[in-house]
């Protein structure tokens, strides 16, 4: 094996482990995300299921505005009245939150 090979096989390997890592904070955000959303209007297990619902259909790199437009129509369906700016920080604090706790996770 050449140094171009084994130079090439430590890349492949960094991208694998940065997108698992991605794929986590994704998971993540939608997941704390969720949670929130489903606690401004439901409670106990009823929270517990809604937030199951939405990761499930949330698990794509692309469905961040699927995502938040889902929670705005939830919203409107139940008369709650929240500002998009207050959903939007939402999400940015879940995706923060979540690479946060990735970060942590891969350094213990």
């Amino acid at each position: 094996m050449t140094i171009f090979d084994e130079r090439e096989r430590a890349f492949e390997n960094l991208f694998a482990h940065e997108e698992v890592l991605r794929f986590r904070a994704l998971a993540r955000r939608n997941q704390l995300f969720a949670g929130w959303a489903a606690e401004q209007f439901l409670r106990g297990s009823e929270c517990s299921a809604c937030v199951r619902f939405i990761i499930e259909e949330a698990v794509r790199p692309e469905a961040a505005g699927t995502l938040i437009d889902r929670v705005r129509d939830d919203f409107r369906a139940e008369s709650l009245e929240i500002a998009d700016e207050h959903i939007h920080a939402a999400f940015a604090k879940a995706a923060a939150e979540a690479a946060r706790q990735v970060r942590t996770e891969v350094v213990r």
